[in-house]
């Protein structure tokens, strides 16, 4: 009985010990991430003609790759593909790379999110610890989720729903709960250390009305759900198809960023505006409180497919916030809920489709949200994550229990192969 407690305590100190070291310097790569995209994002906005560089910068960054990146070049699918069947300790280099490539993407108008970039930072320097301490397969599976869950979690200020993406993600309807200590303890420290240390502010979403949960409610909001879970498919289904249609045609890679950013230029031009560009996060503050454009979540859908289908760098999370929340925005002329919940519900909702983690979004409603949301959160969330069927925005996630029985014989096979 002693030898176990004596077991339990050293193994606890030990993933405190390492989370601790992942937290505080992914905590701190997060701020200085976050601090440079916010400069990137300014800068383009007040200098417009940086949109006509967007070719340019995404074609060098794609030679960057070609050239001296090709082992790292599939960013979050290379870390589920090393979680599920470990080969090599992820290269540093990937870190740099994706950071700079990301701050180009949005300091010349590509429109991508953040977490991507992210995650692939914490991973890349948690797998370090691998390297130094000589971990075995286990405790490098739980270095990795712990890196991930710390990106994630500092990078949107929700540390639990950080620790719950990390063991989420990588397995779809299944989760590996020897992660969960070393994934939350390296979340909520990075959380702090970003906002406390570093004194990142994360943006404030305000729901100014919960209705009473009646059954005509629930009903209502399945109804949203199922609407958000079209939308997630459509979203990743969109980048898969640009991806498809360039490699057809074009075989040298680098040639991809120049014609995205060409088409995202004309897109930007048709228009005529730049709220689809970048991460667009006034549009997602506004839709919670003003009534948009019907068409907004469709364009944002087609911004991103071509910015990421052409090989720009950055993550896909935010671009879903700005297509879940305005899509809830339109939905409320019809679904009679109010506005500011439709639009935090398709927040959470379309994330949850797209990236196949239900709990970790409905979790994270309530940290952004407040706890109230919880309820609604998940029917939106459930709902969104069934009707999106076994697609998903990381090809290298594996199905480890079938949505739905008729998805039977996908179990076990990763969505890329579907």
């Amino acid at each position: 009985m002693k030898q176990s407690k004596s077991a339990l305590i050293m193994y606890l100190l030990k993933w405190l010990g390492l989370s601790t070291v992942i937290g505080v310097l992914m905590g701190s790569v997060s701020a200085v991430f976050l601090r440079l995209l916010d400069w990137a994002t300014l800068t383009r906005e007040n200098n417009s003609y940086l949109l006509y560089f967007l070719p340019v910068g995404g074609f060098l960054i794609a030679l960057l790759y070609h050239f001296y990146g090709q082992d790292v070049k599939k960013g979050n699918n290379l870390i589920l593909d090393e979680i599920h069947k470990p080969k090599n300790i992820l290269k540093l280099r990937m870190a740099p790379m994706i950071l700079l490539g990301t701050i180009v993407t949005h300091l010349f108008g590509g429109s991508a999110g953040r977490e991507g970039t992210a995650v692939q930072i914490g991973a890349s320097i948690a797998d370090q610890l691998t390297h130094i301490f000589k971990f075995n397969k286990t405790d490098r599976r739980n270095l990795l989720i712990a890196g991930m869950a710390a990106g994630f979690g500092s990078v949107f200020g929700t540390p639990l729903a950080g620790g719950i993406f990390g063991l989420e993600v990588f397995l779809m309807g299944k989760m590996k709960y020897e992660s969960l200590l070393p994934a939350f303890f390296s979340s909520i420290i990075a959380n702090e250390v970003a906002q406390n240390w570093w004194g990142i502010k994360h943006s404030k979403y305000i729901i100014n009305n919960f209705p009473e949960l009646t059954f005509k409610n629930i009903v209502l909001a399945c109804a949203a759900g199922i609407c958000f879970g079209i939308a997630g498919k459509l979203f990743s289904m969109s980048i898969k198809y640009v991806k498809a249609v360039l490699f057809k045609y074009i075989k040298f890679q680098p040639y991809h960023a120049i014609v995205g950013g060409i088409l995202i230029i004309l897109l930007t031009k048709a228009v005529g505006t730049y709220k689809y560009n970048g991460l667009g996060l006034e549009t997602i503050m506004s839709s919670f409180s003003n009534q948009l454009p019907v068409y907004d979540f469709l364009f944002k859908i087609i911004f991103t497919a071509v910015t990421l289908g052409s090989g720009f760098k950055g993550g896909e999370i935010t671009c879903l916030f700005f297509v879940g929340s305005t899509l809830g925005n339109a939905l409320s002329r019809i679904i009679k809920l109010p506005m500011s919940l439709l639009s935090g519900m398709g927040f959470v909702g379309v994330f949850a489709a797209a990236a196949n983690t239900p709990i970790a979004c409905t979790v994270m409603a309530m940290e952004l949200f407040g706890k109230e949301v919880g309820v609604y959160a998940a029917i939106a969330c459930l709902t969104a994550y069934l009707f999106s069927g076994h697609s998903g925005i990381y090809e290298s996630q594996v199905i480890g229990n079938e949505k739905h029985f008729t998805f039977f014989k996908d179990r076990g096979k990763k969505m890329g192969e579907l």
